[in-house]
């Protein structure tokens, strides 16, 4: 395994690898995001993480982009080139947008669907699965 120095890493994306993500294409996102990224010499200042689900089976796929806390839905590997752009102008694509953190909580974009509050009930069922 690779321990990675992030001393010059200013951006992490978060990219969804969970059921749902993969069976719309997680994995040719994940490889069209890491390779734009190499493309553009920006492998030191933006770092990446495959995850398992992050709860928007919605708004497949996710790529969630940090320190920003923005969610974003419905990336396909072709949306690779314009995003990692936006993200080296310090801009968003506002079209892609599902949720943004406003420093207290995640404000959901117009549109998207807001899904099931947790609840006791639910947490403990979907804890037994893992």
């Amino acid at each position: 395994m690779a321990t990675w120095n992030l001393t010059n890493t200013n951006q992490h994306l978060f990219i969804c690898n969970g059921g749902s993500c993969m069976n719309d294409g997680a994995e040719e996102l994940t490889q069209a995001i890491r390779k734009e990224i190499s493309k553009k010499s920006l492998d030191q200042s933006i770092h990446t993480t495959r995850t398992l689900c992050n709860g928007r089976c919605e708004d497949k796929c996710v790529v969630i982009c940090y320190p920003e806390g923005v969610w974003y839905k419905e990336m396909a590997s072709a949306d690779a080139p314009r995003f990692i752009e936006s993200i080296r102008l310090g801009q968003r694509l506002e079209d892609k947008i599902s949720h943004q953190f406003d420093g207290q909580v995640f404000v959901p974009s117009e549109g998207t669907k807001l899904g099931k509050m947790k609840d006791e009930k639910t947490v403990k069922k979907v804890s037994k699965v893992f």
